[in-house]
């Protein structure tokens, strides 16, 4: 009960929308039972049935419904013909109305939904949004795009549709049952014998059509993720000539998806068949038992007879639509419990209570006994501890996985390190405001991030209303300028997705022209030029060396030709702090930075 209570939270904004959605269903609900209704005493006046039609002695409680409401309008003890007519004139202003209460409750319905998916995908994505490294790390991106997509939509029909049309069958349910219970209280339980029948063999059907809702979202969800890492990772397939391996592996998801998707399919399409049967052997009970108490007793008309049986007709879709919702609803509840698994996700940084602004660097910044965990019991970094002073460029170098990109990502905090502290003027990181400090840092990597947008929206990304001219300022500090505008429409130029329109040279221009604009007291190079050709890695070394000037920097480098202009080295090797120094000291000292410079300058 608790995951149906917070689904339904979710129409709490909208209740007012709802509410009118509610009282229009109302309406066509009590129209369209009526309309039904006013069919006896047609049948009575065309048939002659003076009890039909409320003459006689002792007027039945149909025949007093009817003279209230019919009657009003029709004088149904007058001329026969003249009475058809006016019953049939009222029939068609029913129908007029019942459609136009149908019209309103189906674009309310409508605006509720679609206000409900809004909401819901708006809170998700922003949860997302507020997410650490490490859930991104665990999550596959198919599956976020999975469950922010169709798994959001699965649940929008859950919320909505399914409970706004469960609620319409309600009141037509309830509408058609008290004119039946009018007309005739014995037919309408002999019409209610075989409904508890219908409701007891679902429950075996929806435990296994749970489980099979649930694998089909799952392999859904494989399925895009499958896709995105090809499409992402194209040119190794191609490169590799393993198109026939991701081919094979994409045919074995969509078997998996096929066979899933049909055996749910399968159990799901039984209700059909059960509830069918059940409407048949419902349906020859009324006939019968209709039949005699015309014939045989007499205490009811022909004309309430058709009446009751078209009400039944009424009736019995509501039967059949609730008594198959248990297996209609199932693909949004398993919808809803991907979905809320991800809005459940902890958010693991955030602001501590007084967090303060990040204003700069004046002393310096401090790795205090720095420990690092991506999985427990695995560590990364074994005890970090130096001191970067305020002003000056540290390089970080050592072997591939020694935990140098560990050391700047905790820096930024993307991760929080296991145990230990690193402290900026004294002040632990963890007490500065999270959108300020990471405001505070520049950071250019190898894998230069742009998106499909213009080039001058790329360079202010994280910028609110930058000036053109100060965004032409720093492609020109970036050495961008020149390349930019013989781009078609200059700055305005849509880069396409991760700007596969450009070279890596200039792509990683834009990015320290990116870095220019936000002029941060605190900088982060991550091997940002070792996938560059000769020519290129000049301009960018040439942009980068105006961006040092009077900042802070950490320059993460496997080329250690790049870090000429460090003025201090760590070397890293397993976690650990192998050595610090300058470049002379540490070729004079030897050890792991003099053997890595001479394995790449043999």
């Amino acid at each position: 009960m608790g995951g149906w209570r917070r689904v339904l939270s979710y129409l709490g904004p909208h209740r007012g929308m709802l509410a009118l959605a509610a009282l229009a269903s109302v309406a066509y609900a009590t129209l369209d039972a009526f309309s039904i209704v006013v069919l006896i005493p047609f049948l009575g006046t065309v048939f002659g049935e003076g009890e039909g039609t409320g003459v006689g002695e002792e007027p039945s409680q149909v025949d007093r419904a009817l003279e209230f409401t019919v009657g009003r309008f029709v004088d149904l003890d007058g001329d026969p013909q003249t009475a058809v007519v006016g019953i049939i004139a009222f029939i068609l202003g029913l129908v007029v109305l019942k459609n136009a209460a149908g019209f309103a409750r189906a674009c309310l319905a409508a605006r509720v939904e679609q206000g409900v998916t809004r909401d819901l995908r708006n809170q998700v994505y922003g949860h997302l949004l507020e997410l650490d490294l490490a859930f991104f790390g665990r999550v596959r991106t198919g599956q976020i795009v999975s469950r922010l997509t169709y798994d959001v939509e699965q649940l929008r029909s859950l919320v909505t549709a399914e409970l706004i049309r469960s609620l319409s069958f309600v009141l037509v349910f309830a509408a058609t049952l008290y004119w039946m219970l009018v007309v005739s209280v014995g037919l309408t339980l002999a019409a209610f014998i075989v409904v508890p029948l219908t409701m007891v063999i679902w429950g075996p059907l929806i435990r296994r059509l749970r489980r099979g809702d649930r694998q089909v979202l799952d392999i859904a969800g494989e399925v895009g993720s499958h896709i995105q890492e090809t499409v992402s990772g194209i040119r190794m397939v191609k490169s590799a000539s393993a198109e026939p391996r991701e081919r094979r592996r994409f045919h074995k998801l969509t078997t998996d998806y096929f066979d899933t998707f049909l055996r749910t399919v399968r159990l799901r399409a039984l209700a059909v068949p059960i509830t069918e049967v059940f409407v048949a052997l419902g349906t020859a009970i009324l006939l019968w038992y209709g039949a005699r108490m015309v014939v045989v007793e007499g205490s009811l008309t022909g004309g309430e007879f058709v009446g009751f049986i078209f009400l039944s007709t009424k009736l019995y879709a509501p039967v059949k639509y609730l008594s198959k919702l248990p297996t209609l609803i199932q693909p949004g509840l398993v919808g809803a419990e991907r979905t809320f698994e991800f809005l459940d996700a902890p958010v693991e940084i955030r602001d501590r209570a007084g967090a303060r602004p990040f204003t700069g660097v004046r002393e310096g910044i401090r790795y205090r006994d720095v420990r690092m965990e991506y999985r427990t019991g695995d560590p990364v970094l074994r005890g970090v501890d130096f001191f970067v002073p305020a002003g000056t460029v540290v390089a970080l170098v050592g072997p591939s996985g020694a935990g140098k990109t560990t050391v700047v990502d905790l820096l930024s905090r993307f991760y929080e390190p296991t145990a230990g502290a690193i402290e900026i003027d004294g002040t632990d990181i963890r007490d500065l405001r999270l959108g300020s400090l990471r405001g505070g840092l520049g950071v250019v990597s190898q894998d230069t991030v742009l998106f499909h947008d213009t080039v001058r929206a790329n360079i202010a990304y994280g910028v609110e209303d930058a000036p053109p001219e100060q965004v032409e300022a720093a492609a020109r500090a970036a050495h961008a300028h020149d390349f930019v505008m013989t781009l078609p429409d200059g700055y305005e130029t849509v880069v396409g997705e991760r700007g596969t329109t450009l070279s890596g040279g200039q792509r990683q221009r834009i990015a320290i022209a990116r870095a220019v604009l936000r002029d941060p007291p605190v900088l982060v190079l991550d091997e940002a030029t070792s996938a560059l050709d000769t020519e290129s890695e000049r301009l960018v070394q040439e942009a980068v060396e105006r961006l040092l000037a009077g900042r802070t920097v950490f320059v993460v480098a496997h080329r250690l030709s790049t870090i000429r202009r460090a003025d201090r080295i760590v070397v890293i090797d397993g976690g650990r702090i192998a050595q610090q120094g300058t470049h002379a000291e540490l070729m004079a000292r030897g050890g792991l930075y003099r053997r890595l410079r001479e394995l790449q300058f043999r």
